[in-house]
């Protein structure tokens, strides 16, 4: 019998469907990848439909310990569910993770993508190193601090982030502040606040601006084999 899986993350339904589409049968209305994927919606990663998964029957529900809620973890597991939740701070933890969770947990082999990935990021070529800022919502202004996944990629791409040392790992910080630190680049991806050439930019004035993906600095699936290419070329768009 086929195993049945639900999946609260993004970036494992994509992991998950590369190599067994057929175990899904239910994902969050933020899962965009593949875009062709024929499951139940269970809702957001933050307000999941607890009774519509639990009614999915699953054998598993693939969960990650930032974008999922504990209180929603806890209840599905206190219906009687098995719950998997992963822990993905910096890129060998992506891959650790993502490779016991597909091959271990699910039962399939190994993918060629993961191996791409490592390589990819394996034989980057060294950058001088510029000291950023990064955003990751307004209203208020939030930006990376400490131990986040996106953190660890952007320093293999001689970002510095300079809140990298913040006690918080997504502190809120004013903008008079973030001017003050005398950033030489400001990084602004488009999730989890959609930020663009005419919303984010026009804040920092005379810095220069990295629009990035977020799909490729912050999910950690097949997106991880072109993510430094990807991400490379934004930054040096943004510093040439």
């Amino acid at each position: 019998m086929t195993m049945r899986v639900v999946s609260l993350v993004p970036s494992l339904t994509e992991a998950i469907a590369v190599g067994g589409r057929e175990l899904l049968v239910g994902v969050t209305d933020w899962c965009s990848e593949p875009a062709d994927l024929a499951v139940a919606r269970i809702g957001g990663t933050k307000n999941p439909d607890l009774a519509r998964i639990v009614a999915l029957r699953p054998d598993l529900v693939v969960a990650n310990e930032e974008e999922n809620r504990a209180v929603d973890l806890a209840a599905l597991r206190a219906a009687g569910l098995s719950v998997r939740v992963t822990e993905v701070r910096t890129l060998p933890q992506a891959f650790e993770e993502l490779a016991a969770l597909l091959t271990d947990d699910l039962g399939l082999a190994r993918p060629g993508w993961l191996d791409a990935a490592e390589s990819a990021w394996r034989e980057l070529p060294a950058r001088a190193p510029v000291r950023a800022v990064v955003p990751i919502w307004r209203r208020p202004w939030m930006v990376l601090g400490r131990d986040t996944f996106a953190g660890n990629l952007l320093h293999r791409l001689g970002v510095r982030l300079i809140h990298a040392d913040h006690p918080e790992r997504y502190p809120a910080i004013p903008i008079g502040e973030l001017l003050a630190a005398r950033p030489e680049l400001v990084v602004l991806p488009d999730e989890p606040y959609r930020f663009t050439a005419e919303d984010g930019p026009e804040a920092f004035p005379g810095i220069p601006a990295a629009l990035l993906s977020g799909r490729h600095l912050t999910w950690y699936g097949p997106s991880l084999v072109a993510a430094p290419q990807v991400l490379t070329a934004a930054l040096d768009r943004a510093r040439h």
